[in-house]
């Protein structure tokens, strides 16, 4: 399929379902994290998506191993990934899943200055850039409200989701401006799957954490959920969209994760859902619709 410069009703739709399969991620992390280590959970997750997804490909014929001059970026891809993944589980350790879901999406921020200059065909209007700057006011309208209580820690857990979104921008920025932009959407996942799956049981093993500790049925699906729709299925369909439809686009319209994440962590977990969240809420919800209007004809 030849690369397309606006959304159409299959991104759109994808999107949609992707962004609420990520938005329940974080309430997923949680609920694991109580009978398992976050490093090691985030290790067992890309174990298993790489094994999911490494037959999924070898049961499509998808060649795998060929000589495309994508090793040395997939490797660059595989440590970001596993760096975003690291902080973001251990991040939320110290803050909610509604706090963390929102801070984690500042990443098409990041996305859109990195595009500036190593993206330079995918030019961002000024509505684009006027609906994101409206989203971030959210942001940091959320993160003033820890500033005003210092006693606490859910800062170190926001700083934490910051930097994971900061990966996971680099992330995005190096599948577009690689070889990896012309492999499959398989083997570009494989290589950050099967890095991650090396590196974080390595620092899970460094930290000295317990590992799996008190395992339940509801430990044990959440886990499930994440490696098998989130890491396996929904990943390989958001690289195939970063294939072909402009990054900057898919990564301003994901802003719908955070209001759903949000939502899930105030029902599903019961977090308190304050003034400051519903705020951040209203003005990342509008930055959504400004970003993301067609331009005028």
């Amino acid at each position: 399929m030849p690369p397309k410069t606006q959304l159409d009703r299959l991104a759109i739709s994808l999107m949609l379902l992707f962004c609420t399969l990520w938005g329940l991620q974080q309430v997923a992390i949680k609920i694991a994290s109580t009978g398992i280590s976050p490093a090691w959970q985030a290790g067992l997750r890309s174990i298993g998506a790489t094994v999911l997804v490494f037959g999924w490909a070898r049961l499509r014929g998808i060649p795998l191993f060929g000589r495309d001059g994508t090793l040395w970026p997939g490797l660059l891809a595989g440590l970001l990934f596993a760096g975003e993944f690291a902080l973001i589980f251990l991040g939320l350790e110290f803050t909610t899943a509604s706090r963390g879901v929102i801070f984690l999406y500042t990443a098409p921020f990041f996305v859109a200055l990195g595009a500036k200059w190593l993206l330079p065909n995918e030019r961002m209007r000024r509505a684009q850039w006027a609906g994101m700057a409206l989203a971030f006011a959210g942001v940091l309208a959320l993160f003033g409200e820890n500033l005003l209580r210092p006693s606490g820690q859910a800062w170190i857990g926001d700083l934490m989701l910051v930097g994971a979104a900061m990966l996971w921008a680099a992330t995005t920025l190096t599948v577009k401006a690689t070889a990896l932009a012309r492999t499959s959407a398989e083997k570009m996942l494989l290589y950050q799957l099967a890095v991650s799956a090396l590196v974080l049981p390595m620092l899970s093993l460094g930290l000295g954490e317990p590992g799996v500790f008190a395992p339940t049925a509801g430990v044990w699906a959440s886990l499930a959920f994440q490696t098998v729709l989130v890491a396996s299925a929904s990943y390989v369909g958001w690289f195939w969209l970063i294939r072909h439809y402009p990054a900057t686009r898919l990564s301003s319209f994901s802003f719908l994760t955070p209001v759903l994440g949000v939502l899930a962590g105030g029902v599903l977990l019961g977090e308190a859902l304050t003034p400051a969240v519903f705020a951040a809420l209203g003005l990342v919800g509008a930055g959504i619709w400004i970003a993301n209007r067609p331009a005028a004809e």
